[in-house]
């Protein structure tokens, strides 16, 4: 699925967040719609409850959908979902879909005008006041709690035949959990530049 970007400038929101906006204005008909999506990385725990927070990304996007009828374009599309789940999965299966499957999957292109991202990485931050505290600081365990998604051993279907699980996908398993908890824990120790400390 192809997106065609209409954003003719980008604009620095803060050090961890970045906005677009389009200059085109986001015409070209179509149904207006809004995209986002967040992704936790970390629980952050601070010496008090006001001062907790999240480590995450998080982006929204601005932009005119429209349905995808063209059965190359549709089908390309299909194949990029596909493998956007399991890499490589789309050519390992029964492909191309039947005409049933082709008429019941509906597919938009989104042509976006404009959007936004924030991040927020890092460790604790909190008051002054309360890191003056001496006797808070010895009572208080202060840090982050890395949150990451696990894909597990894969489970056999109850017709499946295949004796051994395919390279591919375990192979893909086994590095999208590394890189996932590695993700996780290298934002633990990036500067929180959208949260310093506060006064």
């Amino acid at each position: 699925m192809k997106t065609a970007r209409s954003a003719a400038s980008t604009e620095t929101e803060t050090e961890t967040g970045t906005k677009m906006e389009g200059g085109g204005g986001g015409g070209g008909g179509g149904l207006p719609v809004t995209v986002a999506a967040s992704h936790l990385d970390g629980l952050v725990l601070a010496l008090t409850p006001n001062s907790h927070s999240y480590n995450y990304r998080s982006a929204v996007l601005f932009g005119h959908a429209v349905p995808v009828t063209d059965p190359a374009e549709k089908l390309y599309a299909m194949e990029l979902v596909t493998d956007g789940v399991v890499p490589g999965r789309w050519a390992r299966t029964r492909v191309p879909p039947n005409a049933a499957e082709m008429q019941s999957t509906g597919l938009l292109r989104v042509r976006v005008a404009a959007g936004s991202a924030k991040i927020r990485s890092g460790g604790p931050s909190d008051e002054r006041g309360d890191l003056a505290d001496e006797a808070l600081l010895d009572r208080v365990w202060t840090g982050v709690v890395p949150v990451y998604t696990v894909m597990g051993e894969p489970v056999p279907g109850g017709y499946n035949r295949v004796t051994e699980v395919p390279r591919y996908l375990e192979e893909w398993r086994v590095e999208a959990n590394k890189e996932a908890e590695e993700f996780a824990k290298e934002a633990v120790k990036k500067e929180a530049a959208a949260e310093k400390a506060k006064e």
